[in-house]
């Protein structure tokens, strides 16, 4: 697999960084499949250094806050009104209750059907493994204050695990362990961020992955831009027995 940060802010757009969107790659019956682990403000503009939209196979949403779901209206738009006509095939688009309504409502104006005719929207099931291409992506309910989903992704025998927004919950250790790359959201600071069942902070990351196991590597993601990464990086050090990295846009990670 490979995996390519389209945009790793935190709640909203940074100044070098789009929000949550995850590009994941693996080659299978003679093509490379394309799914997208949320696609959130400012990603659409940036997924295309990367790749044509019009290929993806799927977009996968943790939650519905705008930071990870957004831009999921301008790929309806770059779909259905492009010049040579909307696409044929609709996009597979995988969320949690409520998808297809939240999206209706972000687009106000739109014809009866919403986005039916260009997305086909399914509502994912807490443990219930998906298959797309090569891709088995597996989501678990996780610890934020609206239903979100952590997901599992697993193809050729590489495993990632992407959190999306949550704070410690038992579904951690199923979505965490033994994966080849952990990918934890890291939006809070301990000493300064106290409310709990939102985030996690880079120390709590950490702590989550060893107490998953068999976690390879750590790279922590959604840090908006009023924190220092390096905070979050030497929290979670305190912790973790090896390197901890930090997302980046356009990093590119193969396991």
């Amino acid at each position: 697999m490979r995996i390519t940060v389209i945009g790793c802010s935190g709640s909203f757009a940074g100044p070098s960084s789009p929000a949550s969107s995850y590009l994941v790659q693996a080659e299978f019956g003679g093509r490379t499949w394309s799914i997208l682990l949320d696609l959130g403000s400012g990603a659409l503009g940036a997924l295309q250094r990367q790749m044509s939209p019009d290929d993806l196979d799927a977009v996968l949403v943790t939650h519905l806050h705008p930071d990870h779901c957004v831009d999921l209206c301008g790929l309806y738009v770059s779909r259905r009104y492009r010049p040579l006509g909307p696409l044929p095939a609709r996009l597979p688009v995988f969320g949690p209750t409520g998808t297809a309504r939240r999206l209706q409502l972000m687009y106000h104006g739109l014809e009866p059907g919403g986005m039916e005719a260009e997305f086909d929207i399914h509502t994912v099931v807490d443990a219930a493994p998906i298959l797309i291409g090569p891709f088995t992506v597996t989501p678990y309910r996780v610890n934020h204050p609206v239903e979100a989903y952590g997901y599992r992704v697993e193809a050729g025998g590489a495993l990632l695990a992407y959190t999306g927004d949550t704070d410690d919950c038992p579904n951690l250790d199923p979505l965490l362990r033994g994966v080849d790359l952990a990918l934890m959201d890291s939006a809070f600071i301990d000493g300064r961020d106290d409310v709990v069942d939102i985030h996690l902070s880079g120390s709590r990351a950490a702590r989550a992955a060893l107490r998953a196991g068999g976690v390879q590597s750590l790279v922590l993601t959604h840090i908006p831009s009023w924190n220092d990464p390096e905070v979050c990086r030497a929290q979670a050090a305190m912790h973790w027995p090896s390197a901890v990295g930090l997302a980046a846009a356009d990093a590119v990670y193969e396991i």
